[in-house]
């Protein structure tokens, strides 16, 4: 099977399963593949500007958008996203997409792509107004493009569209108790992986060529975990010291629970809980690697009190949420619809509700998300600080890609003092 007939496969089956691009991708290609790279980035590429190829098939096509059928809609993406944005030959573009496509399409296919060829492979959005103008260029739905718009500003919305593009860095959370930053990036060396400090981090180390990263004797080792960076910042701000009692309240995979029980030396405890007892497994399975004897996974549902739990020092809510800050990871998420995420602001509030119920008297409440919205980040926080004080909103952090290079991150440190 070629390339092109598996990002064919993959795209059909995105389109009608809604599966999430990154699950498929690593079910649908063995390690070894010859053509990974290429089937790599022409999967993702026309995922990630699926917004803007339909603006262009819509404006070469004689035929109605949404009578394409679905396999015709995607062979058109596929080839129209290689002469816009891969360095192939235009013939080879066209031929071998039209090669691909069922006898009663060839034509149509053919005709689209040598009418974009035409015109000089421009994208033309002529007649829109701003926010239409960074909806069709960036691939993103207008109404988050408005969203953003209003919370950031015009300038930094663009910036954010900009980095939503291309694989993510992969960054690796030291072990602590076993390793530094040095140790690491000797092993690494020593199975040909390529790696550098994250801005001279003692515990962060930047990887480059991250195939195959379960294969690694450091990684069988215990010397790391894969966490990005602006998470493990979270983690960072919560503070924890030897000793402490922490709760995490939505674990898994557990990057976070394991990241505090190694800012804690491996003393004291972190209950690190999620609601499925698969999932609780991950978090198992990684703290045994690691050798994290003070992590405790368990199944826990973080909107109800669980009295089995025991006041903590440190209580880390990291909520179920939209996900508009990794985007460049799940492309998918640019194209939800805003009715689809209404319900989570009630979810992420009764999440936080619960969590400060576990929080000792001088102790820290962290509240977190991987998205850029307000509503679910600043307006959260504020509304608790506002209803609730025995607790001090102490500060907020909120990371932009563009920034540090990681996620689009925030989170909300609480201090209880009564």
């Amino acid at each position: 099977m070629s390339g092109r007939e598996r990002v064919l496969g993959m795209l059909v089956k995105a389109q009608a399963d809604g599966a999430y691009s990154n699950l498929l991708l690593d079910s649908s290609l063995s390690g070894d593949s010859a053509d990974r790279a290429f089937v790599t980035a022409l999967f993702y590429g026309v995922t990630e500007r699926r917004m803007t190829l339909d603006h262009i098939i819509r404006a070469y096509s004689k035929t109605e958008f949404d009578d394409i059928e679905n396999e015709t809609l995607q062979l058109l993406r596929m080839g129209l996203y290689q002469l816009m944005y891969m360095d192939i030959p235009e013939s080879a573009a066209v031929n071998e997409t039209v090669k691909l496509a069922p006898q009663r399409s060839k034509g149509f296919v053919n005709a689209v792509l040598r009418a974009f060829i035409r015109g000089g492979k421009r994208l033309d959005t002529n007649g829109l107004d701003v926010l239409g103008n960074l909806s069709v260029t960036y691939s993103c739905a207008k109404w988050i493009v408005k969203m953003w718009a209003k919370d950031y500003g015009i300038e930094q919305t663009e910036k954010i569209l900009q980095a939503s593009f291309g694989r993510p860095p992969v960054y690796a959370r030291v072990n602590s108790v076993l390793c530094d930053a040095d140790d690491l990036i000797y092993e690494l060396a020593e199975d040909g992986i390529k790696s550098e400090r994250y801005n001279g981090s003692d515990t962060c180390v930047l990887l480059n060529g991250t195939a195959g990263i379960e294969s690694l004797r450091a990684y069988r080792n215990g010397l790391f975990h894969v966490q990005d960076i602006s998470s493990q910042m979270c983690c960072e701000a919560a503070a924890p010291c030897p000793g402490d009692t922490v709760i995490d309240m939505c674990a898994a995979p557990g990057g976070k629970s394991f990241t505090l029980a190694e800012l804690m030396g491996n003393k004291g405890t972190v209950y690190s809980s999620d609601l499925y007892e698969s999932r609780v497994k991950l978090i198992e399975q990684g703290a045994e690697r690691l050798g994290l004897d003070i992590v405790k996974a368990r199944v826990s549902d973080a909107s109800l009190y669980d009295e089995t739990l025991p006041e903590a020092d440190i209580v880390l809510c990291d909520v179920p949420c939209s996900g508009l800050g990794v985007i460049r990871r799940k492309p998918e998420i640019k194209y939800k619809k805003k009715d689809e995420l209404t319900e989570l602001p009630e979810i992420q509030k009764k999440i936080l509700d619960n969590a400060k119920n576990y929080v000792k008297q001088g102790g820290k409440l962290v509240y977190s998300t991987c998205t850029l919205n307000r509503d679910e980040n600043e307006e959260i926080a504020e509304m608790f600080a506002a209803q609730n004080s025995g607790f001090e909103l102490v500060g907020t952090k909120t990371f932009f890609p563009e920034i540090n290079g990681g996620d689009g991150f925030f989170y909300a440190v609480f201090k209880k003092i009564k």
